[in-house]
């Protein structure tokens, strides 16, 4: 079946000397891999390697087989340019934290305009603001929302955020739970759009015990989630 669809690139990897098995989340059909055939050693095709880049927007015509593991690309465009996203160190250092989340979350081979809508628009946001410190923890806070663990907000005045029920309590009821400053870092984070995310004042420290936390979070509501390996390099950068 042949289909044109907004696509945003989460990995690729060199096959042979001369091609590329890419994979995309795609608007369409959600996460698919391709086998782009000689893409590296072509000085006329249209499809050039360099459109792969992590977290590219690109529109893409693709064959998609039902039976096969790798599909085909006959034709690709940058949907999106990107300004700032792959220049600026701080920014291209978040891209490759982002595209390591999205990898290992993005797993399904189905429809979901709403979650593809979210991480395009939050990436386009991201390339256009200079003042992006919060934006990973916020990305990751409300990606929850599609994950299927997003925080109860019923009662949100209670003093613990507990990350195991994924609930605001009363008690401690686990080990693992936010309180004071963070926990209203995380409400403020919670009820903040993008617009006012500088509003929010965190300390160096805050916001890297906060994502820890949240990659605590995540590592508790889904099998096999891993802490990113770029987080290193990320807190370096951040620091």
């Amino acid at each position: 079946m042949k289909v044109t669809t907004r696509a945003i690139v989460l990995h690729a990897h060199k096959y042979g000397d001369t091609s590329l098995i890419v994979k995309l989340y795609t608007e369409t059909s959600g996460v698919k891999s391709y086998l782009l055939r000689g893409v590296l050693t072509s000085k006329k095709g249209k499809t050039k390697a360099a459109y792969f880049q992590p977290l590219m927007q690109l529109e893409v015509v693709a064959t998609h087989k039902q039976s096969a593991a790798l599909n085909s690309i006959s034709e690709v465009k940058v949907a999106y340019p990107y300004v700032s996203v792959h220049t600026n160190i701080v920014k291209n250092t978040l891209v490759f934290f982002l595209v390591e989340v999205l990898y290992a979350v993005l797993q399904e081979e189905e429809e979901n305009k709403a979650l593809f809508q979210y991480v395009s628009s939050l990436l386009q946001w991201l390339d256009v603001h200079d003042e992006v410190a919060n934006f990973h923890v916020y990305f990751m806070l409300h990606l929850t929302r599609f994950l299927g663990f997003f925080p109860d907000e019923d009662s949100e005045g209670a003093p613990y955020f507990d990350l195991v029920e994924g609930m605001f309590l009363d008690r401690k009821v686990s080990e693992q739970y936010l309180e004071d400053e963070q926990l209203e870092l995380f409400k403020r984070l919670l009820k903040t759009n993008l617009d006012a995310l500088h509003s929010i004042k965190m300390s160096k420290v805050n916001r890297r015990e906060l994502l820890e936390k949240m990659l605590v979070f995540y590592q508790l509501h889904l099998d096999g989630f891993r802490k990113p390996k770029s987080l290193k390099v990320l807190s370096g950068i951040m620091a």
